[in-house]
């Protein structure tokens, strides 16, 4: 497989690249690790006419801490933020996120930022960012915006980023004291795009649940949060029947998907047959109860 043709463009900074991004206009996309992009070119599933390469860009593959926010930059590789202490120590759910994408070779070339802006629906990194309310920043030639995840992903392998914004950096709030995060997924064969993923960041306080906050991957065009199991969650003093009615909560008010709308626009570039919604919905479940059991568990809060 071959990728179709287009003319290559070096950024020499991010604001270089914003500026080729919109002087060349929609036909260009934009290329970091290159490990979601380049398989999509191979198959014709995208034919941008250019590429520009943030790669050698200067200061965007920072990992820092600043303040209550943990900020990795766009081209920080997947196996930086893998191994990063400070991930690990201040957002665990990114870190044990990271380390279900695919396999080392892909994540040793492959961005945490990329991930996230490509936005796959069953992705583990679009997913982890919603469940820790990642904050994201687009620049462009025009100027500087803040964008949380929620509001960024918008629908299959779509996000609210016009053409000619880069995604500069993603930020994540640190975990406090009480607070517990778990990522879970089950895929058909390790390094796959997990049949369902589950990841949950969550406060106890004397007992009680104070926040919580849950987002599912697989069973929708984009990564969704568990509202109603959150509902379920929040200010309860958590058993397993408790935890078990949240998981149950969290793929109720799930629309159902067919299996050619999933095959389409959830694993285009998957050739083997597409798991049906019912069984995305029963493993996302499971994962939900695993992820929160953990969650609690690390938290101090589990009975």
């Amino acid at each position: 497989m071959k990728p179709p043709p287009f003319s290559y463009h070096r950024g020499r900074t991010v604001e270089h690249a914003a500026e080729l991004l919109r002087e060349l206009g929609p036909s260009a996309r934009l290329l970091a690790g290159g490990q979601s992009l380049l398989p999509m070119l191979n198959l014709r599933l995208a034919e941008p006419a250019h590429l520009v390469d943030l790669g050698s860009a200067p200061g965007l593959d920072a990992i820092r801490r600043d303040g209550d926010l943990l900020v990795v930059g766009a081209t920080a590789r997947q196996a930086a933020v893998e191994n990063s202490a400070d991930v690990r120590s201040l957002v665990p759910l990114l870190a044990e996120a990271v380390e279900h994408v695919a396999h080392p070779p892909i994540r040793h070339r492959g961005t945490v930022v990329g991930s996230i802006a490509h936005a796959s629906a069953v992705a583990e990194l679009p997913c982890a960012a919603l469940a820790l309310d990642a904050q994201l920043t687009l620049l462009s030639a025009d100027g500087v915006r803040t964008v949380g995840a929620e509001d960024f992903f918008t629908g299959a392998f779509t996000t609210s980023a016009r053409a000619d914004e880069i995604v500069a950096q993603v930020a994540f709030p640190v975990t406090g004291p009480g607070t517990g995060q778990a990522w879970s997924e089950f895929s058909l064969r390790r390094g796959n795009f997990p049949v369902a993923g589950a990841g949950v960041s969550i406060t106890v306080a004397d007992g009680e649940i104070v926040d919580v906050a849950i987002a599912i991957c697989g069973v929708s065009d984009r990564p969704v949060r568990a509202r109603a199991a959150e509902a379920a969650l929040l200010g309860s003093r958590p058993d397993p029947e408790t935890v078990a009615a949240a998981a149950a909560a969290s793929v109720a008010e799930l629309t159902p998907r067919g299996a050619g709308d999933l095959a389409a626009h959830i694993l285009p570039v998957v050739a083997a047959p597409v798991p049906a919604w019912g069984y995305r919905a029963s493993v996302a479940k499971s994962q939900v109860r695993r992820a929160v059991t953990t969650a609690l568990t690390r938290a101090g809060g589990v009975r």
